[in-house]
């Protein structure tokens, strides 16, 4: 299975471009800090991660104000066909603190 959820924040936000069939994208950049326990021990994680979102989600990612804190879910996938980098691909969020 291949499914990521992550509680992030939107650092930079690409413009709104399209695909060759038509269909929205837009690229942005993601911050994460947190603490997990790990083997028993708390860990402090930051990283930023590079994610993608396509079709009707675009709208949803767009409207997000930078440092604004949200939860999404998406799957990695190669950034192009023989890339070893890896992108987030957005395609679900929810703004936390809304119901």
């Amino acid at each position: 299975m291949n499914r990521l959820e992550l509680e992030a924040s939107v650092v930079e936000m690409g413009s709104l471009r399209y695909t060759p069939a038509g269909i929205p994208a837009i690229e942005c950049t993601l911050t994460h800090a947190g603490s997990v326990l790990e083997a028993g021990t708390p860990r402090q994680i930051e990283f930023n991660i590079s994610a993608v979102a396509l079709g009707e989600i675009v709208e949803g990612v767009m409207a997000l104000g930078l440092g604004q804190p949200v939860r999404l879910s998406g799957f990695l996938a190669r950034k192009h066909r023989n890339s070893r980098t890896l992108v987030f691909h957005i395609t679900a969020l929810q703004e936390i603190g809304r119901d």
